[in-house]
């Protein structure tokens, strides 16, 4: 049952009724102006005001969370068959094809989409949408771009306690992820709480990385496998071989024994060129070179001790920090060590003697980089102290060419591998140098401060394009470098060889010179030698050079002192007159002044005591 209220009201309430109707306008009531009303009006000034029709905005800033974003992949394969087709076997297609072309729609579906199918071709056929125009005009060169360089990302420390970026490897296949070593080195200060996790970053997204590696030490450096990019190579901070394969996780698949380990950090660890792909080598501050099986990591496949002596002595080899192995040359390679000297090695020669072929020495501490040029392998690059060298393979005595010192300390450098004359190097004051050596030499064409820490790792993506820097509080800056310095210019590798063969003569020239200088000084030495031994017979004792060494000190002071003597007597002996006479040398004479003017006129008669002083003076003189 509706319920119905009806409302009622008297039509006399409602109001006069509007009647509406289409007329036109007309005149109700005219009001002319009166003048005199006009006088007692008072004028006041016009006054403009703008009013905007929008509504009044404030700025202010706010902090937004972060967005977090995971990339997931789909497997995409050819459509159009039903289930029980599998499209990758032959024979299934082939016979639902001819079952499907029996068909008559099959028929007419096919002559309607040639319909359209006919007309596309034939637009394409009427327009060129890809004409060439202006053909055989000059190509003009395109102005150079100053050098420059923008973050792309920065991948930070997930953990509260930051430690380091000690290393950095760059994914084999386009350089999609990019793997981080994180470790503290200095002496006894990690705390407990510090994490033992390095990690793989996808350059896409640096909210969370995308893989940890779990060793059982602080990784120092790692590899990926140039041959195999699921497989990597790390070295620990007690000295252990760590190898993992990312398809089975985080831990690694095996470690190599403590024993048949390093005995101090391994700073360094390179994958070799073989058929297997699974030969590395890796190099720390122990003083020996070991060479890896990661099939087999229960000890090394072959050991080799730093003696510069080539004794194989432990307690005198050098500490190595830098490797470098190039894989055009598979039987050299060379190793930086902590006394700044470079050894070149031949991995081939028989005795162990024989495998240090010969030594670089050229820095004042650590040779922290060590790298050869992708283009011209003869030549390398170290870094030390407050330097950059490149070196010729033929020039032990000196490098070619060298920066000047920087004010901070370098601590990493590698060569550009798409550009051979360019390079980069990163100091401890955060700043990353791009050094183009054809453009300019005292000074680097980019210097980019990249954070307020130090930076201790770098390396280049295999196109150039891409930088990846590692600092001292966990942050691994990702950098994209200018398409001017990541380019191969016009003329530039032979620009480039020219210049390092004719620095490389230079430093023949001088190494030669400085040779011939020796070998005088040398025979000099040996003939005043052989005098001496004449007469004295057999050689001289220790105490007997040094009672020589004083006795000729002695004569030689005496000397000085006896000519000094003789100085002071000639000086006392000299009569006062004569330097009387000489402070008037230092005057001018007044007839002197107007010689020229009184060429032709008789000079005046001197006083009688003038001429006696200038008799005295020229009897002196």
């Amino acid at each position: 049952m509706e319920i119905v209220h009806v409302y009622t009201k008297l039509r006399s309430e409602f109001g006069r009724q509007c009647l509406l109707s289409d007329r036109p306008a007309e005149l109700l009531v005219d009001v002319p102006p009166d003048p005199s009303l006009a006088l007692q009006f008072t004028q006041k000034t016009p006054r403009d005001q703008a009013a905007q029709a929008c509504r009044d905005m404030s700025e202010h800033q706010v902090n937004t969370e972060r967005f977090e974003s995971e990339s997931c992949g789909i497997n995409h394969v050819e459509g159009g068959w039903p289930k029980d087709v599998n499209p990758l076997e032959m024979e299934q297609t082939i016979r639902f094809r001819k079952k499907v072309e029996k068909d008559e729609s099959y028929i007419n579906s096919i002559q309607q989409l040639g319909g359209v199918s006919d007309h596309c071709i034939g637009q394409n056929n009427s327009v060129d949408i890809y004409p060439e125009y202006f053909e055989d005009e000059e190509e003009v060169e395109e102005i150079q771009e100053p050098a420059s360089a923008k973050t792309i990302n920065v991948f930070r420390d997930p953990n509260e306690v930051k430690r380091t970026v000690t290393g950095l490897s760059w994914h084999p296949d386009g350089g999609r992820k990019l793997a981080a070593a994180y470790s503290c080195l200095e002496f006894q200060r990690t705390s407990k709480d510090t994490s033992l996790d390095s990690y793989i970053w996808d350059i896409e997204n640096p909210n969370r990385p995308e893989m940890a590696l779990k060793p059982a030490s602080p990784l120092i450096c790692l590899d990926y496998n140039p041959k195999d990019s699921h497989t990597l190579v790390g070295g620990c901070y007690n000295g252990q071989i760590a190898y993992w394969d990312t398809r089975r996780g985080s831990q690694p698949v095996e470690f190599s024994s403590v024993e048949q380990s390093h005995r101090d950090p391994v700073y360094k660890i390179i994958w070799l060129q073989s058929k297997t792909g699974t030969d590395a080598f890796s190099a720390s501050t122990d003083g020996q070179v070991l060479w890896w099986d990661v099939r087999r990591l229960s000890e090394p496949t072959e050991r080799l001790v730093l003696d510069p002596s080539r004794e194989g002595n432990l307690d005198r080899a050098l500490g190595a920090i830098s490797l470098e192995f190039e894989s055009t040359m598979p039987t050299k390679f060379m190793v930086g060590t902590e006394q700044g000297v470079v050894v070149s090695c031949n991995r081939k020669a028989k005795t162990p003697a024989e495998k240090i072929v010969c030594t670089y020495d050229g820095h004042h501490g650590p040779v922290y980089a060590l790298q050869r040029n992708p283009f011209f392998p003869k030549n390398f690059l170290t870094v030390g102290d407050w330097t950059a060298r490149i070196w010729s393979e033929d020039i032990k005595e000196s490098s070619i060419m060298w920066t000047r010192y920087q004010m901070s300390y370098l601590t990493d450098a590698c060569w550009s591998p798409v550009r051979p004359s360019v390079f980069f190097t990163v100091k401890m004051d955060g700043m990353l140098d791009v050094w183009d050596i054809l453009f300019k030499q005292n000074d680097p064409t980019l210097s980019l401060k990249v954070c307020d820490e130090a930076l201790y790792s770098l390396r280049v993506q295999d196109n150039g394009r891409l930088v990846a820097c590692g600092s001292q509080q966990g942050g691994a800056t990702l950098l994209e470098i200018c398409s001017g310095l990541s380019t191969l210019q016009k003329n530039e590798k032979s620009l480039l060889a020219a210049m390092f063969e004719r620095e490389t003569k230079r430093e023949k020239i001088l190494e030669a010179r400085q040779r011939e200088i020796r070998l005088k000084e040398r025979s000099r030495s040996e003939q005043s030698r052989d005098e001496d031994g004449g007469r004295d017979d057999g050689d001289d004792s220790p105490d007997q050079l040094i009672a020589r060494a004083e006795k000729d000190f002695y004569s030689v002071v005496e000397t000085e002192l006896r000519r000094r003597r003789d100085q002071e007597d000639q000086t006392n002996r000299m009569p006062s007159q004569q330097l009387l006479l000489r402070n008037q040398e230092v005057q001018p004479k007044p007839w002197d002044q107007n010689r020229d003017q009184n060429q032709n006129q008789e000079q005046p008669e001197l006083p009688h005591d003038k001429q006696e002083q200038d008799g005295e003076q020229l009897v002196y003189k």
